[in-house]
């Protein structure tokens, strides 16, 4: 939806006041200002992290810097010495193969093939779970985690978030 939004007031010029960020700037924002305080100390276990990069809003919509953030607040969330990042990453991060209508085109095929990729990228870091703030990535991934054999939980950040807010 972010790039949905962000697309129409570029494309048809639409005057607006507001300033347009993702939830995760605020996340990185509001963490970073100490208005949410989270701890990593839950993650006793040393679960180990990575993230999908959503293609339209990394990718085509804000960029790099929304990738730190994403970065930045799994860190404080999971325990920095517990994310291990994918490479290539950020703007240069393969997609999922979900997006774009694909999820609900119903040629899953087509989809898992180009989702192969994505699959041995997140199976190349180890991680044991994989956030994805993207509903379509979330469904793609955790598709293709089961369609491929992976060993990763599929979750969304806030789950993440939740487990290390400091009450």
């Amino acid at each position: 939806m972010y790039y949905v939004v962000s697309e129409g007031l570029r494309r048809f010029n639409i005057p607006h006041t507001f300033e347009f960020l993702s939830i995760i700037n605020l996340y990185a924002r509001w963490i970073r200002e100490g208005r949410l305080v989270v701890d990593s100390s839950w993650n006793k276990e040393g679960l180990r992290f990575t993230v999908q990069d959503p293609c339209k809003l990394v990718r085509q919509g804000i960029g790099d810097s929304v990738a730190d953030d994403l970065r930045f607040v799994v860190k404080k969330v999971v325990g920095e010495e517990n994310f291990v990042d994918v490479w290539p990453n950020k703007s240069n991060n393969y997609c999922c193969g979900g997006g774009g209508g694909a999820l609900q085109s119903g040629f899953v095929k087509n989809r898992r093939h180009y989702g192969r990729t994505k699959f041995d990228q997140f199976a190349a870091t180890g991680a044991d779970v994989v956030i994805t703030p993207c509903h379509n990535c979330h469904s793609q991934v955790l598709d293709i985690c089961k369609e491929f054999g992976g060993k990763w939980q599929t979750t969304h950040l806030w789950n993440w978030i939740e487990k290390a807010l400091v009450r």
